[in-house]
């Protein structure tokens, strides 16, 4: 959306410099409370992450070992129904007429023992994954709670900055809001790309002993003079920032 205009008439080069030099100034203070936050906000992310990492493995792993515990009681009813059917074979062992049936039935019962090993095998396995999924989640746990301790310790640090700082901050924010609606869409992109490629955020600086104050490469002379009357935005053939005569900067406030 086009930013509105405290004005219809389009402002003069100078209006323009003095309102790029004032943003630049506004915007490097911004920048100070950030380097003051520094990489707080960005730990406090990162353990918020983790924590969540964390928690989720957690859950598939409690989840995990429900369901081998489930696992277990399965078996375990499997192994009741074999030695049912053991039983049972063994009672109509004892009414057989033939040694067929009898042989039989002995085969019966001898697939149901496997079957019995079998399952008991599973059993300890499944017991085996349980105390490595246990171990797994004592040791998440205890690192969950590391995170969680370290992460309210940031938290703390950071609201704490912020407290101290939001005032300043949102002062800054409306008078960088002001400046903007003076400068014309085209110029203010222009501004943001050159700050978002240079050296400390700088967009906008002075020429100081006859150099430029973002890259220190030397002004001719008559780029200088240009400079100094303030008919064209002029930029460094360097570095590409805004250059800006003593004047304002010594006129610059935010």
């Amino acid at each position: 959306m086009e930013k509105a205009k405290t004005h219809d008439t389009e402002i003069s080069v100078e209006e323009r410099l003095r309102a790029l030099y004032s943003l630049q100034l506004v915007d490097s203070e911004i920048d100070k409370i950030k380097t003051l936050r520094g990489e707080l906000p960005l730990e406090v992310q990162d353990l918020e992450d983790e924590i969540a990492g964390l928690e989720t493995r957690l859950n598939n792993l409690k989840e995990e070992v429900v369901t081998l515990d489930k696992s277990i009681v399965k078996k375990d009813n499997e192994i009741s129904d074999a030695e049912a059917l053991i039983k049972k074979y063994e009672e109509q062992q004892k009414n057989v007429r033939n040694n067929r049936e009898f042989d039989s039935l002995s085969k019966e019962i001898e697939y149901q023992r496997l079957e019995i090993e079998l399952f008991n095998k599973k059993i300890k396995e499944f017991r085996v994954q349980i105390d490595e999924k246990k171990l797994v989640i004592a040791e998440s746990e205890g690192t969950l709670a590391e995170r969680t301790a370290d992460l309210e310790n940031k938290r703390s640090e950071l609201d704490e900055i912020i407290a101290d700082t939001q005032k300043e901050e949102e002062g800054l924010y409306k008078k960088l809001e002001k400046v903007q609606n003076i400068i014309e869409e085209r110029l203010i992109t222009a501004y943001k790309r050159i700050r978002s490629n240079a050296r400390n955020g700088l967009a906008v600086v002075p020429v100081q002993r006859d150099a430029c104050g973002g890259c220190f490469n030397q002004i001719p002379p008559q780029r200088q003079l240009d400079i100094k009357s303030r008919k064209k935005i002029i930029v460094c053939e360097y570095c590409g920032r805004i250059l800006v005569d003593d004047e304002i900067i010594k006129e610059g406030k935010i």
